[in-house]
């Protein structure tokens, strides 16, 4: 791995020199690292770029790390990883992705991302990305995560982007059978000129499934973000979506969330709010002695900690 990578991992996904259990490290496109453990086996995936996981049942509360990382400009780096959780499991994994650019080309990183849960498995899946370097090439990221729930499976996915990122187009989708639960946590920060989409479509198949999508933005400088979420109940089911921006300079929010219920018992509820920062905050934290871009830098970090 070279320096860069490393300096990337310590902040997507918590490198401290090592990790304890299975990972593989993605450098540039290629594979900087790998190891399996006792319950999680990491095999390359035949015919295209990616990774096939799989998790055993006997594994709880365990945790695997696939972060990928690009370090300079003129990669376009495009993966498939597909993860096969067994009934039962119940695992963490950390997914994180950085992209450095020190050039005049641009530089990408499209993970695709497909989870496959079996019966009352349980997954927390965290996702970090960032966007570092000096140069006048575009830092990309585009992630695909696409998941199918089987009856009693949890997902709780954790989606942070911390800033850097030039474009970002961020799709998920995914279908729930009986009882399955999704439970999705998005914190997004654009600033300068940066654009980001995303897009969340959850299906719910199975009766008493749920879906829980909170996702909270600030929009910075020029910066630019469409959030698109649709909700389809088709049967009984409770789904609730709810995302709540902070526009900051001459940042702009486009907002749309979508309900669809297919059946009398499907209960779905939506909200959505787009403001600034009140003045009263300022002032507050003022009288405490912080600056003006102290006090905005504070309230902005509460606000996407949720």
């Amino acid at each position: 791995m070279n320096e860069i990578t490393k300096e990337l991992l310590s902040v997507v996904s918590d490198w401290d020199g090592e990790f304890k259990g299975a990972y593989n490290i993605r450098e540039d496109g290629g594979c900087a690292g790998r190891s399996s453990s006792e319950h999680i086996l990491i095999e390359s995936k035949e015919g295209q770029p990616g990774l096939v996981i799989h998790i055993s049942s006997e594994a709880q509360q365990e945790i695997v790390y696939i972060p990928a990382c690009v370090t300079r400009g003129g990669v376009d780096d495009l993966v498939y990883n597909d993860f096969y959780v067994e009934a039962g499991a119940d695992v963490k994994i950390v997914a994180g992705c950085g992209v450095h650019n020190d050039s005049d080309e641009s530089a990408r990183h499209n993970g695709i991302h497909r989870f496959f849960l079996a019966e009352h498995a349980h997954v927390l899946y965290q996702e970090k990305h960032i966007g570092t370097g000096t140069g006048n090439g575009t830092k990309n990221i585009d992630p695909v995560t696409e998941a199918v729930l089987e009856e009693g499976a949890v997902l709780e996915m954790n989606t942070i982007q911390i800033g850097g990122v030039d474009n970002t187009n961020r799709k998920t989708v995914a279908t729930l059978k009986a009882r399955a639960q999704l439970i999705i946590h998005e914190s997004l920060l654009t600033d300068h000129n940066e654009k980001a989409v995303t897009d969340f479509e959850v299906t719910m198949e199975g009766e008493d499934s749920s879906v829980n999508l909170i996702s909270r933005s600030v929009a910075k400088g020029n910066s630019s973000q469409n959030y698109h979420s649709r909700i389809v109940g088709n049967c009984r089911c409770t789904g609730h979506s709810e995302c709540d921006a902070i526009l900051v300079d001459q940042g702009t929010v486009n907002a749309a969330p979508e309900l669809f219920a297919g059946d009398i018992d499907a209960s779905l509820i939506h909200e959505a709010a787009i403001g600034k920062i009140a003045g009263e905050q300022i002032i507050k934290l003022r009288t405490l002695g912080l600056t003006e871009e102290q006090a905005e830098e504070k309230i902005i970090d509460g606000f996407l900690r949720g």
